[in-house]
């Protein structure tokens, strides 16, 4: 088990890296203007460069695909209820999650800025999450068709 947690950290940083840089462009596309914004304005401003601020960003990234991947074998503990699992993970997530993007600057820097990433934050997840279990859902009644028909 905590080898394969550290080998999923591992594969998750280059992924984490991957996610953000996708949503820089994404958000270029969507507000640059025909401009290219690698971060947001405010941490370039708060780490006095562009640079810095790409690699502040680049780390915080690493950091969570690390976070997200090393957690993602939560969902195989068979010993623990789904219930479990999804508390765990949330919580695990949303710790790791909701620092870094203060600091990162993705998100306003007051309470009602706190509150709304928090609450985009669980519509993600919730989304994310009831999308894989419907998921695994179809494909369990699927087998078990097979199953029967195979009798």
């Amino acid at each position: 088990m905590k080898k394969k947690t550290i080998k999923m950290g591992l594969l998750g940083i280059p992924i984490g890296i991957a996610i953000s840089y996708i949503i820089t462009i994404l958000i270029s596309l969507g507000w640059g203007n025909g401009e290219y914004y690698p971060c947001v304005p405010e941490l370039v401003g708060s780490t006095g460069s562009e640079i810095n601020a790409v690699i502040i960003q680049t780390a915080l990234s690493a950091l969570i695909g690390a976070v997200y991947g090393a957690a993602s074998v939560i969902w195989g503990i068979e010993e623990w209820s789904l219930a479990k699992q999804t508390v765990v993970c949330f919580l695990i997530y949303s710790v790791s999650m909701l620092p870094t993007a203060y600091i990162a600057n993705w998100m306003e820097h007051s309470i009602s800025g706190v509150l709304c990433y928090f609450g985009i934050f669980c519509a993600i997840f919730i989304f994310i999450w009831a999308s894989q279990y419907l998921g695994w859902k179809y494909r369990i009644k699927k087998i078990n068709q097979k199953i029967s028909l195979d009798k």
